[in-house]
């Protein structure tokens, strides 16, 4: 793995680079300087600038990007004049329509003062004797390639139709299925979601309630890692909105569900997903952490009220979720961290600081958690070389 850090007098991008034997795979977070310019055109167009200049330094370039998140601070007032910008940014030679990353829209402020945007993102940049899919066919917002044998996909912006928020979850995971059929897959082979919700303390348990019902009726077994949190979707009637990853693998998906002494199972408390998920792919082996509050062995939150040893707490769950796969936060390569109150901002740098983790590519965002007393929550990818073919790491 290889880190490192830009800073220019207009953005700010943080990254970590992971070589295996099919690609390399870059995990950035590049944060606008309001310094220079608080205008949302100008703050995409030098976010992109800066992801394709090192996009290129790995011989890679735009295309590469498979997946990106974008938190606007304002997404009804700003979304229109940011997609010009990306159209700008990504434009294709002779008219050709411009090859989009799978792109989760949310209304999730940055915790940078001024900052307009955040963006999070990942490129796989195949080595070459290894191909992409091609994206013929598929569905907006959404990418497929493939990393050694497994084929990955991507997908975005799906959402549910109106009736209750029951209703809405029922239908935006079968309109996910839907969309998955068409590639040839199922959500047997979904091993991440991330799911925002306008109205999080209203919709949460009805929420939780039509997952369940929809993971029951198919059977799934073995539950994706995933993030439920607050968040502002567009188009502005729905209330919900669903982004995924899921992989085929050429046989049996080698995946496991990742667990620590420290956490009990979401599903004794009806959240349908899994701590984390240990996944072997083509490339290497992933461990996919789910969005991790300041809860306890039982299920409880842990120190209600003090957002410091809430913190602390957060970060322990997820440290011993990676111990448990013999990883640590050496390995991490990409995290997004909600936080509650904006003016605890400067608390969780420090300590995010004092731990060595301020170089993590982290996404820092407000946004409510599932519960009125957490006040903090972090989701993350790790990486892992795979087995050596004699059976050395």
């Amino acid at each position: 793995m290889r880190e490192n850090s830009y800073d220019s007098a207009g953005a700010n991008l943080v990254w970590r680079r992971f070589s295996g034997p099919a690609a390399v795979e870059i995990f950035a977070c590049c944060r606008p300087d309001p310094r220079a310019c608080r205008d949302i055109s100008l703050q995409t167009a030098e976010i992109y600038r800066q992801l394709d200049s090192l996009l290129h330094d790995e011989e890679g370039s735009l295309d590469n990007l498979v997946q990106e998140a974008v938190f606007f601070r304002d997404i009804r007032g700003d979304f229109q004049a940011f997609r010009r910008a990306q159209a700008q940014a990504f434009a294709a030679p002779a008219g050709a329509p411009p090859r989009l990353p799978a792109s989760t829209f949310i209304e999730q402020p940055p915790l940078d003062p001024g900052a307009a945007l955040v963006i999070s993102a990942l490129a796989v940049i195949p080595h070459a004797d290894s191909l992409p899919a091609g994206d013929s066919g598929l569905p907006a917002r959404s990418r497929s390639f493939l990393i050694g044998q497994h084929r990955h996909f991507c997908a975005a912006g799906m959402y549910g139709d109106s009736g209750t928020a029951f209703e809405q979850t029922l239908s935006m995971f079968r309109r996910a299925e839907g969309i998955l059929e068409q590639q040839g897959m199922s959500f047997q082979d979904v091993v991440r979601t991330w799911i925002y919700l306008r109205h999080m303390e209203r919709d949460y348990a009805e929420f939780n309630r039509g997952r369940r019902e929809f993971f029951r009726s198919r059977r799934i077994s073995l539950l994706p890692a995933s993030t439920g949190i607050s968040g502002s979707p567009l188009p502005e009637e729905s209330d919900f909105a669903l982004s995924l990853w899921a992989i085929k693998a050429p046989g049996l998906l080698a995946a496991t569900s990742m667990t620590t002494p420290t956490l009990n199972e979401a599903r004794t408390y009806g959240s349908d997903f899994s701590r984390g998920l240990r996944v072997a792919e083509g490339n290497k082996i992933a461990l996919f952490i789910s969005g991790t509050a300041s809860v306890n062995e039982s299920g409880g939150t842990a120190h209600a009220n003090n957002f410091a040893a809430q913190v602390d707490r957060m970060l322990l769950n997820i440290e011993t979720l990676l111990s448990e796969q013999h990883a640590s936060f050496r390995d991490v390569l990409s995290a997004v961290t909600y936080l509650k109150t904006p003016e605890d901002a400067p608390v969780l740098r420090r300590i995010l600081r004092d731990r060595g983790l301020d170089e993590l590519p982290n996404a820092l965002v407000h946004a409510a958690i599932c519960r009125p007393d957490l006040l903090c929550e972090m989701e993350a990818v790790a990486a892992l070389p795979l087995p050596h073919p004699h059976g050395l790491r």
